[in-house]
């Protein structure tokens, strides 16, 4: 499977590869979805190579001129494209997934971070065109961020940079999914939105989101908060405030290490919008360091939403390209 002419200009094949899912996408060089499909992440390296490979195969028959592969996994993904761990995907314990997939297509590959490719694809498609400097924060069931600094994805020594759930911000806090006390992650994800809901249920505090979890407190969850917060419900919208100031704590200490021009906010939680967005902003603004005497960072949402990891992960393809198109070593 080997293009005639490869360039950046090409289009490009990209991977949403998730702990459920994995999303094969033909992703023309502006970042339209030609064609996508669908399948179960498989439970090992060689189905999930598989799946990739004879999707991309199927799919290269509308353009067979697609040129790389760019994907995009939730984990601590390497220069190499080997991700070393992923807490949703079993399969990736230092796995060569770049090689694996060059290999098996003949195509140049690239892989990263999930939330990296985010941040890439909102640099060249989305809420980050044209602005050099941006924070990309994704608030989901973990807390995920890309960070982009002079036009380019921060990357780190290791490929391993802006894992921006996992810093410390109450020694005393609650557990974080890694297994280290009071993470951002722990305090700011939407599971943490989840135990704030279940904690007020308990003590009597939030019957409009009991009701919607039928009045089972142990069935709570961030989206029967965040459901009963955009009906307007006052127990549920004092908690979403509760929760952007828990929000609030890390991205000021983010904001004042990186100076962005911005901050996008993604993930399923963004979908609340101004319930969400409002109290965040008040929050944030109120903390920031020299607030009345720096320019505004507006708080924003991310535009692609679903789409990003396919679109991205196809941008990610073609930045490897731009340096050199016959190279199949990948970021």
């Amino acid at each position: 499977m080997t293009p005639t002419s490869p360039s950046s200009a090409s289009p490009a094949f990209g991977v949403d590869l998730g702990g459920t899912n994995t999303r094969v996408a033909l992703v023309d060089p502006d970042g339209t979805i030609v064609e996508q499909r669908i399948g179960p992440t498989a439970t090992t390296l060689d189905g999930i190579v598989e799946f990739i490979t004879d999707t991309a195969r199927a799919l290269s028959h509308h353009r067979p001129d697609a040129a790389a592969l760019g994907v995009r996994a939730a984990g601590m993904v390497d220069r190499d494209g080997v991700i070393h761990y992923s807490p949703n995907v079993p399969a990736f314990l230092r796995a060569p997934v770049r090689a694996r997939l060059a290999e098996a297509l003949g195509l140049p590959v690239a892989v990263d971070n999930d939330a990296n490719v985010a941040a890439l694809a909102e640099l060249v498609y989305g809420a980050g065109r044209g602005c050099d400097d941006f924070l990309l924060v994704t608030l989901g069931t973990g807390v995920g961020g890309g960070v982009v600094v002079n036009g380019k994805v921060l990357r780190g020594a290791h490929g391993f940079a802006a894992e921006i759930g996992h810093f410390q911000v109450d020694p005393h806090g609650p557990r974080c999914a890694c297994g280290e006390l009071g993470h951002w992650e722990a305090m700011a994800s939407g599971t943490a939105l989840g135990a704030l809901g279940r904690a007020a249920a308990a003590r009597g505090e939030a019957p409009s989101v009991l009701a919607l979890a039928d009045g089972d407190v142990s069935a709570v969850r961030g989206t029967h908060v965040g459901e009963a917060a955009q009906r307007g419900a006052p127990d549920a919208v004092a908690l979403v405030v509760e929760y952007a100031h828990q929000v609030a704590i890390g991205l000021v200490g983010l904001v004042n290490i990186f100076d962005p021009e911005k901050v996008l906010v993604s993930g399923g939680l963004v979908d609340l919008g101004d319930v969400l967005l409002g109290p965040l902003a008040a929050a944030f603004h109120g903390r920031i360091e020299g607030a009345p005497y720096r320019p505004a960072v507006p708080i924003v949402a991310a535009e692609l939403r679903g789409s990003a990891g396919m679109i991205g992960a196809a941008a990610l393809a073609r930045e490897l390209l731009a340096h050199d198109p016959l190279d199949t070593e990948g970021p």
